[in-house]
């Protein structure tokens, strides 16, 4: 249906948006812009936005980790004040951040990367609460140490409250299917905690770095997808969603390219046994994307379509990288998707996020 069909229930506060296109969309800047849907506000919620805590490179002065830290800390990227976020979240529609750090320290030992995690949460904590019900957070953990970084979520959720947990896709050279990282997937299905998956180092980690030279950022357009991928694929086929099936997942960048290609999943183990040993998973592969989010960096209509066919309209949040401008237009990208009905746009909009994270 097109924007006309919204059930006439779209509308800005002062400023009426039924029946128009998305560029009207994009030009109405205005705090005071909202959505309704079927007669009830829908509060538009990011669940992929990126900050930095600057107090943690204190910490590592003077260290193998200062260039690394103070290169994501002064990126203009990841550290605006909190006005230009507000401003910014204003301007694109967004009701609500739930903030996350991309994780840099699981190469640290485990007395640093806990003083980096209780500063890190610790202003993540303090950002949120200048921002009440504006702004959220994704707890760090320290996840090389997966007893400790459990402990970290409990806190962080149940003293600070924190909404779940920012990861990265593997640690070091282990994926996440290892049995050793247990203790951190039993806390957080015990917690009922999102877990926000985001790749990180992806042409170093995946192998690809010689590979993805060249035009084209291939290091990042094709890494950051790529190592996801390998992630939630091992998690399926080592079991980790069988062993915990009542983990909550939410993957970075539409969950990389497993909704394209889950399907060659299901067939490998008829076509390679010899690439199958052992238990394998207890479903077929593609049937846990339906216990796997994912966020709405899909770019297109026909892609965030596509995706929430393999998934479900009802496991996709709103996901637009904030600090870097690859969504202009977070809303309208959701609203233009005309393969979607009212009641799913609310969803994806808000309304799964809502659930998820008991805001």
């Amino acid at each position: 249906m097109d924007r006309r069909g919204f059930m006439g229930g779209l509308f800005a506060a002062g400023c009426a948006l039924c029946g128009t296109s998305r560029s009207a969309w994009s030009q109405t800047k205005s705090a005071a812009r909202s959505l309704t849907i079927n007669g009830k506000r829908q509060r538009t919620i990011d669940i992929h936005c990126h900050c930095t805590i600057a107090d943690v490179a204190k910490l590592v002065e003077n260290t193998a980790w200062q260039t690394r830290v103070n290169s994501t800390i002064k990126s203009p990227y990841n550290s605006p004040s909190l006005d230009k976020r507000l401003k910014a979240m204003d301007e694109s529609g967004i009701d609500v951040e739930v903030m996350s750090i991309n994780p840099w320290w699981y190469d640290t030992d485990m007395a640093l990367s806990q003083r980096i995690i209780d500063v890190q949460n610790e202003g993540l904590m303090r950002l949120c609460q200048q921002a009440p019900q504006r702004l959220y957070g994704f707890a760090s953990v320290a996840l090389q140490f997966p007893e400790l970084a459990a402990a970290q979520l409990d806190i962080g959720m149940k003293q600070m409250g924190l909404k779940g947990a920012a990861i990265g896709c593997s640690v070091g050279d282990e994926e996440l299917s290892s049995p050793r990282f247990h203790p951190f997937w039993a806390k957080a299905q015990e917690l009922d905690a999102l877990i926000f998956m985001h790749p990180q180092n992806s042409d170093v980690v995946t192998g690809i770095k010689n590979r993805v030279q060249g035009q084209g950022a291939l290091y990042n357009v094709i890494g950051n997808p790529l190592e996801t991928t390998i992630a939630l694929s091992h998690m399926i086929m080592e079991g980790t969603f069988d062993a915990f099936p009542k983990l909550k997942i939410c993957a970075a960048h539409g969950g990389g390219y497993l909704p394209s290609y889950a399907g060659r999943l299901d067939e490998a183990c008829r076509v390679l046994p010899e690439g199958c040993k052992g238990k394998g998973p207890l479903r077929k592969p593609s049937d846990y994307l339906k216990q796997i989010y994912v966020d709405s960096l899909l770019f297109t209509s026909e892609g965030l379509r596509h995706v929430a066919a393999e998934t479900s309209p009802y496991n996709i949040m709103i996901g637009t990288d904030y600090g870097f401008p690859w969504s202009p237009d977070p809303v309208g990208h959701v609203l233009d998707t005309n393969s979607f009905s009212d009641t799913e746009k609310a969803a994806i909009l808000g309304g799964t996020a809502e659930k998820l994270l008991n805001l």
